[in-house]
């Protein structure tokens, strides 16, 4: 028989418990046998016990395999061997569904941290949006497009923008979307796309949100090169032979009225109208050379290297501008504060290229407010709550006008007469190129900020 062991020690155990309840009927019949009949009583009870959990035990072995199942405890093994020499079978059976399952649990959880490694790494911000109105966000990307914003409802979105808000909850499945993103006075635009699905009957709106600011600057920045690098072109052509040829006019006037100065004697009418004729080809060739300058300083918008990074302690580089705005005449009305928070605080880029931005900019705080005595400027560095260094130039002048926020970096723009509109633009051409963005702003307490986002 398939269970032999175990059907002989079943039948072994019923004989002794039947030998048992003999031997008690029989020490009832005779009296006096008291001790003799306590002990059967004691003895037969145990019996039917202990034969009850002889049998019982395949049933416990799989009920306990069933909990096991049922809890997902795949760690329990099985031991059936004393129960018979054909029983280890069904405990080897038990123990290789337990195995099978924990290799598809560990297949399965290998499989999923695959996939949230790979989510993670994802430079695209991923964000899911519930039907409650709760919010997850999916990956690293998220997180740090988002910084440490409370976000547990979609209405605190708004913090981001009205404009941000309304596309991320409007925007319609297979629908892609532009939407301005703006954190920590910082404006990006962000290509939102949306999917949907249903899990375990919960549907969600699946956001991936992709910032292509960096993009459209590169963009927008090849156009504007584009264009410096026609009109310097053109105008150089047009003007190069006019600047020379008034510089020749010139030198022939001179030399024409030394001759007619040493060979003949001048009337006053005449000399009046010699020097008038010199005085106008004396002006062509100033405006000339002056817009030569002119064209000179936009090329270098066309010819910008390629930055040299380096791990720059913005400590030292705050020092760096501070001893040479000290020799700058221009800066004589500043009064220069710095703050660094942490001061340990180190950047990647190139030394040179970042100095002369805030030299730039520094220099433009001074002729913003020339006339209105000292001008207090402070020069800061923070990381901002998305982890990003921002260096924030910060006057107590005038302030630019709200109209004219927008239009500070573009080239050719100037506010002063004498300006060239180069300056502004440069900067911004040298963060584009750091991967970074500059920003204009009305600061709190009045003047301008700028904020340089790396």
């Amino acid at each position: 028989m398939g269970y032999k062991r175990f059907s002989l020690l079943l039948t072994f155990r019923l004989t002794l418990a039947l030998a048992s309840l003999m031997a008690l009927t029989y020490l009832l019949a005779k009296p006096g046998y008291y001790a003799g009949t306590l002990l059967m009583l004691l003895i037969l009870p145990f019996q039917c016990w202990e034969i009850s959990q002889f049998v019982a035990r395949t049933n416990q072995e799989l009920s306990r395999f069933l909990d096991a199942v049922r809890y997902a405890d795949f760690n329990q093994k099985f031991d059936l061997a004393p129960m018979g020499a054909k029983f280890p079978a069904l405990g080897d059976t038990l123990n290789g569904i337990m195995a099978r399952y924990r290799d598809d649990r560990r297949q399965q959880e290998a499989e999923l941290n695959h996939l949230r490694a790979l989510i993670e790494q994802v430079p695209i911000p991923l964000v899911s949006l519930y039907h409650d109105e709760q919010i997850t966000l999916w990956n690293n990307a998220a997180r740090r497009l988002f910084g440490q914003a409370d976000l547990a409802q979609t209405d605190h979105l708004q913090q981001f923008g009205e404009r941000f808000y309304h596309a991320v909850i409007d925007i319609r499945v297979g629908e892609r979307r532009l939407a301005k993103f703006i954190s920590d006075d910082q404006e990006l635009t962000l290509a939102i796309a949306a999917s949907e699905m249903t899990i375990a009957g919960r549907s969600e709106k699946i956001l991936s949100l992709q910032n292509i600011q960096q993009e459209l600057d590169d963009s927008q920045l090849d156009a504007w090169q584009e264009l410096v690098r026609v009109l310097t072109h053109e105008i150089l052509n047009s003007i190069t032979p006019v600047a020379s040829l008034s510089r020749t006019s010139l030198q022939l006037l001179e030399d024409l009225t030394d001759r007619l100065s040493s060979e003949l004697e001048l009337s006053d009418e005449l000399g009046d109208e010699l020097g008038d004729i010199k005085e106008a080809v004396e002006t062509v060739a100033r405006r000339s050379d002056g817009l030569m300058n002119f064209v000179a300083s936009y090329r270098k918008l066309t010819r910008l290297p390629s930055p040299q990074r380096e791990a720059l302690p913005i400590k030292d580089l705050f020092d760096g501008v501070g001893r040479i705005m000290t020799a700058h005449d221009d800066a004589s009305n500043i009064a220069l504060t710095t703050h660094i928070l942490p001061e340990t605080l180190t950047l990647e880029a190139d030394r040179a290229m970042i100095e002369q931005v805030l030299i730039n900019l520094l220099q433009n705080a001074a002729q913003a407010n020339t006339g209105r005595g000292t001008v207090d400027v402070s020069l800061s560095a923070r990381l901002n709550r998305r982890g990003q260094i921002t260096i924030e130039v910060q006057d107590n002048g005038p302030g630019i006008p709200a109209e004219l926020l927008k239009q500070v970096f573009v080239p050719f723009f100037t506010t002063r007469r004498d300006g060239s509109g180069v300056g502004l633009a440069l900067s911004r051409q040298i963060m584009i190129a750091h991967g970074g963005s500059i920003s204009a702003n009305r600061a709190p307490t009045g003047g301008a900020l700028i904020s340089l986002n790396f």
